[in-house]
Parts: structure tokens; C-alpha cells; sequence
């Protein structure tokens, strides 16, 4: 069974429905957010918060909970995992059913909250490596929203897995932005560079943590908009999300970066990374 959260009830996923006139089934009107958690340690739990109320707030949405509220549900769903180390949660909150479909956003809408588990699974790429594939970024400017309106990404990750490489990296006016579901890290003289925050990228928690642990192991780390002849040149490239950590990105379009070996700046940030999934105390 697993334990899930929606509108003030707990079920079990598979009893958990919404209508066919929810705004997020008919208009992707809606947000989400990915919470990791590692031996019942919630990672970057509070600026994952943050960045949900911030992502409602881009839709002209309220928070639809406070703090306490999104704590007392995570214990209550915790509980169905006293015996599993690893899982994360996914919080998808909408603007709710409507009566009649319509564009035009109602006064008096009823959000749908739904908070369930899903097993976060051990990936060998996470160590070894992936390969890339750069593509056209054909997303909106409100990249900067975690939207459900997914499906530029959706469509650009498949065409990775078509054309023989695990992932995709954004490009747009001749700049590397992000991969599909993550953001960008390259290393280059042992200096390291991500794309400045902006309403094409997303804020990811898991870049932020990077960010603070460069400067713990005092690595020089640079936010500025990365060329696709730098990228292409880097000696490392890494993919950040809360699900799939720290990537390498071991090829780019069939050309190896560091010769396909993983970087060694990349080990020193995975081995500090390691204990920020560890309970304090």
C-alpha cells in the first residue's frame, strides 16, 4: 500500500482519484515539487517549501498550507515507510475542479492537494556517468515555475533515450541552459559555472546545496550563462536534481568530455553531497 495524501484524506494511491474537471487535467493549471528523503531525513526540506509557495505565487495562487500542515502530512505518510530508507515526495497542488470549462480563472476556486511517495531508486549513472544530447529549449518563459505543463520536457527527454543518450541540455540563443529535469554545472580549470538564475531555468534546491558546498571545499564557483562552445570544451559537465543528485555528464553529441572519465572536482562535491543526506544529530 502506498500511503497518500488528498484533500484532508488519506488512501491508498490506487483509490486516490480527482475529477476530469480539474483545471490540472484540462489546462496543466497547477504546480509540483520533489522532496528527497534519506533515512527519514528530509533534504533541503525547507527551501523545497519555499519554492512551492513561490511556484503558486507565479500562478496567482495562495499557499494552500502552511509549514506545520505539510509537516504533519509528511510524518503521517513517513509512517508507511518506517522500514524503507529512501523515497521521495511529490506534492501536486492544482486550482482545483471547475463546473463548467473555462480559461478564465474562478474567484471562488478549490484547490486540489495531492502529497504521495514514490521509491527513489539507486541509478549507476548517478557514479559512472551519462550521455547527452543538446537540443532547442521550445519550453515557456516561466521556466523559473515548477509547472505540471511538462510536456517540452517530456518529449525532449525521449528524443534523448531515441537518439542513444540518457538526457537532453536546453539550448537557446546559442547558451547552454539546463538539462530536461535538472540544472547545469560545468567545470573548467577547476572553476566552476552554472547558469545564473532566471526565468528560463528552474531554482533547483539541489543547485543550491552544490553552490554552498563548492564554497565549503573552496572551489571557485562562477553564475554566468555558459556558451555551447564552453560546454562543449568543459572538462566536467554535471546534471543537479533532487532525484538524481550530482550526474556526470560523460558525452555531449557523441563527443567525450574528460575522455569519458568522471571528473575529480565532481567526486570531491558527490563525497560532501553524501552528508547532507544524513539526519543532523
Amino acid at each position: 500500500m502506498t500511503l497518500t495524501y488528498l484533500n484532508y484524506q488519506y488512501l491508498d494511491l490506487k483509490d486516490a482519484k480527482v475529477s476530469v474537471l480539474d483545471r490540472g487535467f484540462l489546462f496543466g493549471d497547477g504546480v509540483y515539487e520533489v522532496i528527497p528523503v534519506y533515512h527519514q531525513h528530509a533534504v533541503g526540506l525547507e527551501q523545497h517549501l519555499s519554492r512551492l509557495n513561490n511556484s503558486l505565487a507565479h500562478i496567482q495562487m495562495q499557499p494552500v498550507l502552511n509549514k506545520d500542515q505539510w509537516l504533519e502530512i509528511f510524518a503521517t505518510l513517513a509512517k508507511s515507510h518506517k522500514n524503507q530508507d529512501n523515497y521521495q515526495l511529490y506534492i501536486q497542488v492544482t486550482r482545483g475542479e471547475m463546473i463548467v470549462r473555462n480559461h478564465l480563472i474562478p474567484n471562488d476556486y478549490q484547490p486540489t492537494v495531492l502529497v504521495t511517495t514514490f521509491p527513489i531508486e539507486p541509478k549507476a549513472e548517478t557514479q559512472k556517468g551519462i550521455h547527452a544530447r543538446t537540443m532547442t529549449d521550445t519550453r515557456w518563459l516561466g521556466c523559473h515555475t515548477k509547472a505540471i505543463t511538462l510536456l517540452p520536457n517530456v518529449l525532449a527527454k525521449s528524443r534523448a533515450i531515441r537518439e542513444h543518450a540518457q538526457d537532453g541540455i536546453f539550448i537557446k540563443n546559442n547558451y547552454a541552459l539546463e538539462g530536461t529535469s535538472s540544472n547545469l554545472f560545468i567545470v573548467k580549470d577547476h572553476c566552476v559555472i552554472t547558469t545564473p538564475l532566471h526565468e528560463n531555468i528552474l531554482p533547483g534546491v539541489t543547485r543550491s546545496i552544490v553552490l554552498k558546498l563548492l564554497k565549503q571545499l573552496k572551489i571557485n564557483a562562477f553564475e554566468r550563462l555558459i556558451t555551447i562552445e564552453e560546454l562543449m570544451q568543459a572538462d566536467e559537465v554535471w546534471l543537479t536534481s533532487s532525484t538524481q543528485e550530482i550526474t556526470p555528464v560523460i558525452s555531449i553529441d557523441d563527443k567525450a568530455i574528460n575522455s569519458g572519465a568522471i571528473g575529480r572536482v565532481w567526486q570531491q562535491v558527490f563525497q560532501k553531497y553524501q552528508l547532507e543526506k544524513k539526519p543532523i544529530g
